[in-house]
């Protein structure tokens, strides 16, 4: 594909390159904008980005807007590709900018144009009669748009500013072809079918409330789920030589200020007051940690000090942005800081890498690395940013892990390396963490005795595995569609008695599987088997026990497996054998 950048200058790129989808994407926000004036030309249009699925564009419409509008937005569209409109690309002053969107009653556009300094330049490109502001890329000709959708409305603020007007966000995507689109609508079918939130609901996991958005409820068969993962995770770190530590969750407005929290990220914070005097409810438990290394002397025979914390933090994310455990208000964050000197950070950034990978390939994720560098606010000098940037490449580099650079996107701290892991139908989501910090030692005064004698400052890594509990739970729901693998489920067996008579047995038998470490539940409900067997296989138990005349008289169980069905009838023994094989405990994920 030709694509047009915003010196308007052209480039090759195919729509599996990153600039080539984003051109692709990017026009068809314009085609679904200039359908919209088209159809409704009082609406006032705002923005439009290509995204990670496909675009969305931001409209003021002058009357409810609703999916019901799509088949005629869709079917404009289709004019206006079939029409082969050439794209166009000039520049123009910020003041004749501001006439010409003057003219078009263009108000959103105008906002842009006043926030940037006088005498610049303004990129716009044009198809048709539609001329929007904007730096591009986009492809040459309309007609290179073969496939596209509409896929859903959404209510927006203007500038993510819940101050100003709600404006009605249209999401759609689009590919090259028509088999192209066809398989990502199947995929986005099959991630309905696998949304955490409804599966929660109906497997009894967490619930959400009106009474308090952002912070789930989880119930018993959630918790279990929660501690199995804390049980792992607590495992993996005594082995790995962590300590645990608690920190406080509130704490005063001086600690944040000397962080840099208080400057940085107070818009994310929720803060209080105790009396008289400033507090914050902690979004992340760094500071905290930094108290903890300051209670007493360190030596550098302490390094490296690994300092574990399943910290509950709190974050004051926007109305619009929750959803479910993804996005979240409050969590519990898998945190921990590593203290060392300057010759011991590419073996712990190592370590730490490997760990990752230990956890991401026990559950069955792939996953590809991103290394995120300075953001435009941070803190710091130039050479530390690059001291701690080029250590992180040079682990990474060692490690033999590919990875791309994420420019801008690092911590106002210090640059990080992100693990995007990949689930079972494709989608990527941003788990791990490992944060170099030279920052926040030096701002809290940090010190150790190093071999010398005297006094150095330690250089810190912050890092997370799971990211979050509660997203790493959310995921893993999705992945395996609630079929959670055997040392994973909740309820890892339910037996099922054909009638009250072998309830009896059906106890003892639940006896028997419990004290050999199974999570097991009796259906003594007065129905039908076949009810029984339907009712365990929608909670997506792993094994279902029959127990009737023969299996009592017997000792035995009929035994069903979740994906192949009825396995036969055999001994309680061989059951358990057979269970114990495939991991009743921290089992191997196939």
């Amino acid at each position: 594909m030709k694509i047009m950048m915003k010196d308007g200058s052209i480039r090759e790129a195919g729509f599996e390159e990153e600039l080539g989808r984003n051109a692709f994407r990017h026009t068809t926000a314009h085609i679904l904008a200039q359908a919209v004036k088209r159809l409704y030309p009082d609406t006032r249009c705002a923005i439009g980005p290509s995204v990670a699925e496909g675009f969305y564009y931001d409209f003021d419409f002058r009357f409810r807007f609703t999916e019901d509008h799509f088949a005629e937005i869709e079917a404009e569209m289709r004019k206006i590709v079939k029409e082969n409109l050439q794209l166009k690309h000039f520049h123009a002053g910020r003041q004749e900018a501001m006439q010409a969107m003057e003219e078009r009653n263009e108000t959103y556009k105008m906002e842009i144009l006043k926030a940037l300094p006088e005498g610049e330049e303004i990129s716009f490109f044009k198809q048709g009669e539609y001329v929007e502001m904007c730096a591009g890329p986009h492809v040459a000709y309309t007609s290179a748009i073969k496939a596209f959708k509409l896929l859903s409305v959404a209510g927006a603020y203007w500038q993510g500013d819940e101050k100003n007007r709600m404006l009605t966000r249209i999401y759609g995507t689009s590919f090259p072809s028509g088999k192209m689109l066809e398989e990502y609508l199947d995929r986005l079918e099959e991630a309905k079918r696998r949304d955490h939130r409804k599966l929660g609901r109906e497997l009894g996991l967490f619930a959400l409330s009106e009474e308090g958005p952002g912070f789930p409820f989880f119930l018993p068969k959630g918790m279990i789920l929660k501690n199995l993962l804390v049980d792992y995770w607590r495992k993996i770190h005594a082995r790995e030589g962590y300590v645990e530590i608690s920190t406080p969750v509130i704490l005063n407005r001086q600690l944040w200020e000397t962080s840099g929290h208080w400057e940085h990220y107070k818009d994310k914070m929720f803060t209080t007051m105790i009396d008289g005097a400033d507090y914050a409810i902690k979004p992340m438990s760094c500071p905290g940690g930094m108290l903890v290394y300051k209670m007493e002397p360190r030596s550098y025979r302490d390094f490296p000090m690994r300092v574990s914390e399943l910290g509950l933090i709190h974050r004051n994310e926007k109305s619009g942005t929750l959803h479910g455990l993804m996005r979240v208000r409050c969590c519990t964050q898998d945190d921990a800081h590593i203290f060392m000197t300057q010759e011991q950070v590419q073996d712990e950034i190592k370590g730490v890498a490997r760990l990752i990978d230990e956890v991401y390939t026990h559950f069955g994720f792939r996953y590809h690395v991103e290394l995120s560098t300075r953001p435009e606010h941070s803190i710091g000098s130039d050479a530390d940013w690059e001291m701690a940037t080029d250590g992180l490449k040079s682990a990474l580099e060692d490690l033999h892990l590919p990875y791309v650079v994420n420019e801008g996107d690092g911590a106002f701290y210090g640059p990080k390396i992100d693990f995007h892991l990949e689930d079972s139908i494709g989608r990527t989501w941003q788990c791990g963490t490992i944060q170099l910090d030279f920052q926040l030692p030096q701002r809290f005064g940090a010190e150790y005795t190093g071999e010398d004698g005297k006094k150095h400052r330690p250089i810190m890594i912050h890092r997370v595995v799971f990211g979050s509990l509660e997203r790493f739970l959310g995921i893993l729901i999705e992945h395996f569609a609630g079929k959670f693998p055997l040392w994973l489920s909740p309820v890892q067996v339910k037996i099922l008695p054909i009638s009250d008579k072998y309830r009896e047995y059906a106890i003892e038998t639940e006896r028997v599987l419990q004290k050999a470490g199974l999570r097991c539940e009796v259906d003594g409900r007065a129905e039908k088997i076949g009810y029984k067997i339907r009712s365990a296989r929608l909670e997506r138990v792993p094994y279902m026990l029959v127990i009737g005349q023969k299996e009592m008289e017997t000792g035995s169980v009929s035994v069903r497996r979740r994906q192949e069905g009825d396995l036969g009838n055999m001994p309680v023994g061989d059951l358990l054998e057979m269970l114990r094989k495939e991991g009743i405990q921290e089992g191997k994920i196939a």
